[in-house]
């Protein structure tokens, strides 16, 4: 019997968050895809040395890329580290590249990193499918969770 994939969600190890990205994007359809890294860049990612402010993905020749993800250089890594901003990419099912490819053209959505993790020693990002939200909508999801903080403040309380 096989351990491969049996761990839970609750075994991964979240290296990096992108907060924003829910509170730019309404969220559609998320996806976990693998991550192609050079051995210092591990490195640096299990130190958690790793940025996806302003990262997104991008669809080329049939294939995802994820651009604008900040992986510092590895302290020790000497001649052999890695750029810091370079393009990374992502592996997915074909399947879901294709679906990716039809939703991505339609317009106003994007492809947008929510976090990085470490699964059973494997670098992984949770990619959404997002429609940007209005200046209105960010504005009363604000008013949204307020009100949310105080219900539960009120009820605490008592």
């Amino acid at each position: 019997m096989s351990t491969r994939g049996s761990k839970t969600a609750s075994s991964d190890q979240v290296v990096a968050r992108n907060p924003k990205a829910r509170h730019d994007y309404h969220i559609v359809e998320t996806w976990e895809a693998g991550l192609v890294l050079t051995g210092s860049e591990i490195k640096s990612v299990r130190a958690g040395k790793v940025s996806l402010k302003g990262a997104f993905g991008v669809l080329r020749r049939g294939e995802l890329w994820l651009e604008g993800m900040s992986i510092s250089p590895y302290e020790s890594g000497g001649y052999a580290n890695h750029q810091r901003d370079r393009p990374r990419k992502l592996l997915l099912h074909r399947r879901e590249i294709w679906k990716l490819i039809g939703a991505v053209e339609q317009k106003g959505f994007a492809l947008v990193p929510l976090d990085l993790h470490l699964r059973t020693g494997y670098a992984k990002v949770t990619l959404a499918l997002g429609r940007g939200k209005k200046l209105y909508d960010k504005r009363e999801d604000l008013k949204r969770r307020d009100a949310d903080r105080e219900i539960a403040r009120s009820l605490k309380r008592r």
